[in-house]
């Protein structure tokens, strides 16, 4: 296995959090590993003199015991407001650029290029890389220009484990709505679910036995 790719059924579900508690998990197996987001919207970077990246990336490489490079996250847009953000390449300031070029223009040609060799150099040099989505692999609204999810999960070939936020209410109708919106050949990449953020008991009622709890 080369690499797992973590998605969620929406932003916040706990997808960063989960990529981080992986990648220490393994790295404590004796994994060399590495995390990978290929574009995170987000104004809070890490900086260093040659490069930012998103700090989620580096707080999950901190996890995994791996350099801190900007191949964790290739694509990093810094929201100015009004549809704007500032477009950061592989840690370095692109051009500030609206949405609609950016999508219509951009990510589909050199933004997926530029994502695809970060995580090809990742893959090869570690045994695993743990990827990270963005927002829900079933926005329809942004599907054909989404590079984040999906997309990612065909390049890498990555078994994927959807998360979803049970404290928000509605995880069980989120997670059959993003089944049934997603296109069958990306179905076949999901292999797990993740319940977040569960407490307390739960009641099972088996056939033929009383109601036990767990």
């Amino acid at each position: 296995m080369k690499s797992l790719m973590i998605q969620g059924t929406s932003s916040g579900s706990g997808k960063t959090t989960l990529v981080a508690a992986l990648c220490r998990i393994f790295a404590d197996k004796g994994f060399s590993v590495a995390p990978f987001k290929s574009q995170n919207m987000s104004n809070y970077a890490y900086k260093t003199h040659d490069f930012e990246i998103s700090r989620a990336q580096a707080i999950q490489a901190i996890a995994a015991r791996c350099k801190i490079t900007s191949d964790l996250n290739p694509i990093l847009l810094k929201p100015l407001g009004n549809y704007f953000s500032d477009v950061y390449l592989n840690g370095k300031k692109f051009k500030k650029m609206h949405a609609s070029d950016y999508y219509k223009k951009f990510v589909n040609t050199q933004g997926i290029k530029i994502a695809t060799k970060s995580l090809k150099s990742l893959q090869k040099n570690y045994d695993l890389v743990i990827l990270e989505g963005a927002g829900s692999p079933t926005e329809i609204n942004l599907d054909k220009f989404d590079i984040a999810n999906m997309k990612m999960a065909e390049i890498s070939n990555s078994s994927v484990l959807l998360v979803t936020d049970i404290d928000r209410g509605g995880s069980f109708a989120s997670i059959v709505g993003t089944m049934s919106l997603l296109d069958k050949r990306h179905q076949k990449f999901i292999k797990g679910f993740v319940i977040n953020k569960f407490r307390g008991d739960i009641d099972i009622l088996k056939p033929g036995f009383k109601k036990i709890k767990k």
